[in-house]
């Protein structure tokens, strides 16, 4: 009885331990993946008034975590079942990703009228109409959360697939959890600089001390790291979004070996062009649409 049970806690060890290693070598498959992920939520979180950074942040936390708990079984068993339908929604969600880096680059170079405001301010809206413009770009960073999900889920099963089941389920869904808690973690970071900017500067008792020096280069850094955010996060867009024609689309792989170029620019490339091409298809048909409601 006593060896069976020593048995047992032997092959639990033994599993954890293949668990920790191929957890490591998912991490490192995903990194660029969570890099991105880190650019786009931030710049996605980024511009709510000061009081509700926070609570906006855990909004979409929260959805951030009912994103994988949705993907995770459906993943599992697509990849069992139906596999062809994983890449199939890969590439949906890229078209979506480039869809989106490509209009931030269209309404740069082509500035035009938003109804809503670009800032969210007390000073400047009613309290009902700031929590109304949050939950719609709550809703606008959890459904590019979820593409983005989707990849670093498919990403991180792909490192697994051969394996059994258990060790498939416990080592996708550590990497789905630790993307969620590292990459909000460091976005509230990033959003609260300021905050932390301000205490350090009344907490300190000299006008050169180190703290203060501290205090004042994160408060003058927020602006700059927020705006590098959009830049950052547009181009993470079609980056992710260029990746994933590469890999999951013969003719863009096809295409991607003959040119001797950095695939960094290739992926790029791929996802700025198709991204303005459903852009172009977009606008048509809300033009078409507008037309026949007028």
């Amino acid at each position: 009885m006593g060896s069976g049970f020593f048995a047992l806690l032997d092959d639990i060890a033994a599993i954890m331990d293949d668990v920790a290693v191929m957890s490591k070598v998912a991490a490192k498959k995903t990194a660029g993946i969570l890099g991105d992920d880190l650019a786009v939520n931030a710049e996605k979180a980024s511009g709510f008034a000061s009081s509700r950074e926070l609570p906006v942040l855990w909004a979409i936390s929260k959805g951030s975590l009912l994103n994988k708990i949705i993907i995770l079984p459906v993943a599992f068993l697509l990849s069992a079942f139906f596999p062809i339908a994983i890449i199939i929604i890969l590439v949906l969600g890229g078209l979506f990703l480039a869809y989106e880096g490509a209009e931030k680059i269209y309404e740069f170079i082509v500035p035009h009228k938003h109804e809503e405001s670009e800032g969210i301010t007390d000073e400047v809206l009613t309290e009902e109409q700031i929590l109304l413009i949050e939950k719609d770009k709550v809703k606008s960073a959890i459904v590019t959360d979820f593409i983005l999900s989707v990849e670093i889920v498919i990403i991180a099963l792909g490192t697994v697939i051969e394996q059994p089941l258990l060790q498939k389920i416990i080592v996708t869904s550590i990497i789905a959890v630790v993307a969620t808690i590292g990459v909000y973690g460091i976005v509230a970071l990033i959003v609260r600089m300021d905050e932390a900017g301000f205490k350090l500067i009344k907490s300190s008792k000299s006008e050169k001390s180190l703290s203060r020096f501290i205090g004042n280069l994160l408060v003058k850094a927020l602006p700059f790291v927020i705006k590098s955010l959009t830049v950052i996060g547009t181009i993470a867009l079609l980056l992710v979004a260029g990746g994933i024609f590469v890999h999951y689309i013969p003719f863009f792989h096809h295409l991607s070996e003959e040119i001797k170029i950095p695939s960094i620019f290739k992926e790029f490339t791929v996802g700025l062009v198709l991204g303005f091409i459903v852009l172009l298809f977009v606008n048509l048909f809300k033009k078409i649409f507008q037309k026949k409601t007028a």
